[in-house]
């Protein structure tokens, strides 16, 4: 067994156990972020049958996935990266998810861009959940309107995303998170990574976003 699959099973079993040992009943599916790594690395985890796959740069995600999803229409792509407004266009021709929506200004264009193709993408939107300046998301108080702008365009959207602040205990983040995510209405929710999964799928996050406990460190 390839190495790659092997960290995704454990990763699958870790979550298993935690959530029976906490009788918390959710099934999150694991998304394995695959940028930077080549196609080889990545070939196991398809031939295994794994489908979810995250990028956060849509020219790197063009070059590696455009032949691949020919072949195999069942893979997902999530877009979890910052998305500027002009590679909306080329985002949404290859993937299905977009984690990192934060503006009235990118929903807009990915609802004409969508609407060209006849494609529907799933939409998160990102929430700077910890207020911090030099990320991207919206202010957790600006949520809502933004939500029911994308409602009210016809976006599929699903649900919220973020990327807490790192150094700090994520928990609080994780349990404002999933109560903002409820208050609105969602089932989906984005959260958690390699250092903080255990803890982000306790509170309900649908779809984890795991890298180098996957693939190893990024060189």
């Amino acid at each position: 067994m390839h190495k790659t699959v092997k960290n995704l099973l454990d990763i699958e079993k870790d979550i298993k156990d935690n959530l029976n040992k906490s009788k918390i009943i959710n099934h999150p599916k694991v998304i394995a972020v695959s940028k930077t790594f080549k196609i080889d690395q990545i070939s196991p985890l398809i031939e295994h049958g794994h489908i979810d796959f995250g990028e956060n740069k849509v020219q790197e995600a063009i070059d590696k996935w455009t032949e691949i999803k020919k072949i195999n229409s069942q893979i997902k792509l999530h877009m979890i990266g910052k998305l500027q407004t002009n590679k909306v266009k080329f985002a949404v021709q290859l993937f299905d998810y977009i984690h990192s929506v934060d503006s009235v200004k990118l929903a807009k264009k990915i609802l004409d861009e969508q609407t060209k193709i006849n494609k529907k993408i799933k939409i998160f939107l990102q929430v700077n959940i910890g207020d911090e300046n030099q990320k991207s998301g919206i202010n957790k108080n600006d949520v809502n309107n933004l939500s029911s702008y994308c409602k009210e365009i016809g976006l599929d959207l699903i649900g919220l995303m973020c990327i807490p602040p790192i150094n700090i205990d994520p928990e609080n983040y994780f349990h404002e998170m999933n109560q903002l995510n409820k208050s609105l209405g969602f089932t989906e929710l984005s959260m958690g990574m390699s250092s903080d999964f255990s803890l982000a799928v306790k509170h309900l996050s649908t779809f984890v976003r795991i890298g180098s406990s996957i693939f190893g460190q990024r060189s």
